[in-house]
């Protein structure tokens, strides 16, 4: 069943049955020939609001599920006058398989998703054997994966995961990111002293199917339930 998906940039909002699939990037988003960052679930839009403030030159995507942060996030980089953004809010699975260009992104963040820990869930994970090429399908050669999670069982899954991708070359961080954190979860937790595990990835070729995970090309994300609008 075809979700309903909906785009906003600077220039508006509008919905994918009238942009296409996959979506038309260059017509959406200037400056024109510009590298693209992507934040998988951007929540309240700290991380990829700062990004864009920062790198006026480079093109920032953002996925979320969550109505009420996708309009947050479009109406503060309205207001803050940004123009090198696009949000889509949309289920990620299903937008990463059937909207969103392969091999477009230098680089992909994607901080305290979901766990979905219970074992009939797994499948909704964005890092899975069967679904981990989905995310890496969408970077360059070359490009960069930017992960973090509280949830330390899940990130040794994801660091092992990773580790025995090919062409992926993936680190642990030791401490905070540089500049601080980059979501309120993160902040908060630092606060706490919670532990967090940050994981730093390169991917030295064009992205495959994960050895594990050949079946899941297999399973569509298209049977999911729609999305209320």
């Amino acid at each position: 069943m075809i979700q309903t998906v909906r785009v906003s940039s600077a220039a508006g909002e509008t919905g994918l049955a009238e942009l296409g699939a996959p979506l038309p990037l260059e017509a959406l988003v200037a400056p024109a020939n510009a590298d693209w960052e992507v934040e998988l679930g951007f929540g309240k839009g700290r991380y990829l609001l700062r990004r864009c403030q920062e790198e006026p030159d480079r093109r920032f995507l953002g996925v979320e599920l969550a109505a009420e942060y996708y309009r947050t996030l479009a109406d503060r980089a309205r207001r803050r006058g940004l123009a090198n953004w696009l949000a889509v809010r949309g289920e990620a699975l299903y937008l990463l398989s059937a909207v969103l260009p392969a091999r477009f992104a230098v680089a992909v963040h994607v901080y305290f998703p979901d766990p979905w820990p219970k074992s009939r869930h797994h499948k909704r994970r964005l890092f899975d054997s069967e679904t981990v090429d989905l995310v890496l399908g969408l970077l360059r050669p070359g490009g960069r994966l930017f992960f973090a999670t509280d949830f330390l069982e899940y990130g040794g899954l994801v660091a092992e995961i990773l580790a025995s991708y090919p062409g992926l070359r993936v680190a642990r961080r030791d401490g905070p990111w540089d500049a601080g954190p980059r979501t309120n979860y993160e902040a908060k937790y630092l606060l706490e002293g919670r532990p967090i595990l940050r994981l730093e990835g390169t991917l030295d070729g064009p992205a495959s199917l994960h050895p594990r995970g050949t079946a899941g090309v297999l399973a569509s994300p298209l049977a999911m339930e729609p999305i209320d609008a």
